[in-house]
C-alpha cells in the first residue's frame, strides 16, 4: 500500500508538469502512460543597437533589468562611439542607436532618405564630461577655469606648473612637468559635449578647431570610447583626459572642478548636472546644448544623450517590444540612473517624450 501510493504521488507529479498523460499503470488503476512532446520554449526577440559609450553603463544595467522583467526581450548594444552609432542606424544595419551629440540637419536629412522615415530623438539621461589627470605625487581636486582648459588642449599650456593652473589652485605644489593631452580617437558624442564647451569658451577654440563628434586635434593621444582614454589617463603619468563622470568613479581617477559662466568652481555630481538641464529650454525635437549654461551651481560641461529610433519599424514585434522599452526606460527605469552617477530627466521632458513614443509606427 506505501509503495502504491508513493507511485501515485510521483505519478500526479510527473502530470502536473506535462511528462506523462494518463494511461494504464500495472496494479494502479490507470490505463496508460506516454511520454508527452516537450513545450517548445521560444526564443526572445533580439533588439541590436549600437553607439555612445557616455551612457553604457545605464544602458547595460537598464537593458538587463528589463530582459530580466521581460524574457521574451533581448537587447544586444555595441557601445562603438556616437558617431559610429549614429552610421550604424542610418545604414539600417541595428535597430536603434545612442548619441551625445544630437544630430545636425544634413545628417538628418541622410538618415531619412536611407530609412524612408524620421529618426526621432530620446534623451535617456543627463551627464557629465569631466577633467581627469594623473599628476604623480598630487592628490588634490584641481580647480579649472574655461582658459585652462581650452589652452591646455590647443597646445598652448604645457606644462602642469603653469600659472594659468597654479593661480587657481593655491597651495597645491605642481610640478614642472608636461602635459600629456589625452581625447577620443573615433567619433564620439563625449567629444561633442566636450568640444562644444571649449567653442563657447574660448574663440580661438571656435574658429581653428570647432565642435564636432571628431575634429582636427591640435595635439594629444587618442584613446578608444570612454574606457580607452581613462586607461590611458591611468597609465601616463602627466596625463589629462576628458571622460564621462561614471568611469573616473569606477577607474578611482582624479577629476577637476570647472569654472561655470557665473565664475564659480563645480564639482561635477547629480545635483549640479540636474541644475544644468533646469536651464534647458527643450524644443520639440529634443535637440539641445546645455554645455555652459547659466547659473551658479551648474555644472558647465554637461549634457543631455539620446536614443535614435526610428520612426518607422517594420518588423511589428520588434517596434512594440522597443515602445514598452522606452515607456519603460522614461518611467521606473529613471531609478536606476543615480547610482552610477547619471542624473533623472527632468519629469516635463519625460512627458514630452512620452507623447513622442506614439510617432513610432
Amino acid at each position: 500500500m506505501k509503495n502504491r501510493r508513493v507511485w501515485a504521488f510521483l505519478c500526479d507529479l510527473a502530470l502536473c508538469v506535462g511528462l506523462l498523460t494518463v494511461g494504464s499503470l500495472p496494479g494502479s488503476g490507470l490505463s496508460g502512460i506516454s511520454t508527452a512532446a516537450p513545450v517548445a520554449v521560444p526564443s526572445p526577440v533580439l533588439i541590436n543597437a549600437a553607439g555612445a559609450t557616455f551612457p553604457q553603463p545605464i544602458y547595460s544595467k537598464w537593458f538587463d533589468t528589463y530582459h530580466q522583467q521581460h524574457p521574451d526581450v533581448e537587447f544586444n548594444y555595441q557601445g562603438v562611439g556616437s558617431g559610429a552609432g549614429i552610421r550604424q542606424t542610418t545604414e539600417k544595419t541595428v535597430d536603434f542607436g545612442a548619441s551625445d551629440m544630437p544630430m545636425t540637419d544634413q545628417l538628418l536629412a541622410d538618415a531619412k532618405k536611407n530609412l524612408g522615415c524620421d529618426l526621432l530623438h530620446f534623451p535617456t539621461v543627463l551627464g557629465a564630461a569631466v577633467p581627469t589627470y594623473n599628476i604623480p605625487g598630487v592628490t588634490a581636486q584641481l580647480k579649472f577655469t574655461p582658459e585652462s582648459l581650452s589652452n591646455i588642449y590647443l597646445g598652448k599650456i604645457t606644462k602642469w606648473n603653469d600659472p594659468a593652473i597654479t593661480g587657481p589652485n593655491p597651495g597645491v605644489k605642481l610640478p614642472d612637468t608636461d602635459i600629456v593631452v589625452i581625447h577620443r580617437s573615433e567619433g564620439s558624442g563625449t567629444t561633442f559635449i566636450w568640444t562644444d564647451y571649449l567653442s563657447k569658451v574660448n574663440p580661438e577654440w571656435a574658429s581653428k578647431v570647432g565642435h564636432n563628434s571628431s575634429v582636427n586635434w591640435p595635439v594629444g593621444l587618442g584613446g578608444k570610447g570612454n574606457e580607452g582614454v581613462a586607461g590611458l589617463v591611468k597609465q601616463t603619468p602627466g596625463a589629462i583626459g576628458y571622460i564621462e563622470l561614471i568611469y573616473v568613479i569606477q577607474n578611482n581617477l582624479s577629476y577637476g572642478l570647472v569654472q561655470n559662466s557665473s565664475g564659480k568652481f563645480i564639482k561635477a555630481d547629480l545635483a549640479s548636472v540636474t541644475a544644468a538641464a533646469a536651464t534647458a529650454n527643450m524644443p520639440a525635437d529634443f535637440r539641445v546644448s546645455i554645455t555652459n549654461a547659466p547659473g551658479n551651481a551648474v555644472y558647465p560641461i554637461s549634457s543631455f544623450t539620446w536614443l535614435l529610433i526610428p520612426s518607422h519599424i517594420p518588423d511589428g514585434t520588434k517596434r512594440d517590444d522597443i515602445k514598452g522599452f522606452l515607456k519603460w526606460m522614461l518611467t521606473d527605469g529613471q531609478k536606476y540612473t543615480e547610482a552610477l552617477a547619471y542624473a533623472p530627466l527632468p519629469k516635463a521632458v519625460v512627458a514630452k517624450e512620452l507623447k513622442q513614443i506614439d510617432r513610432i509606427q
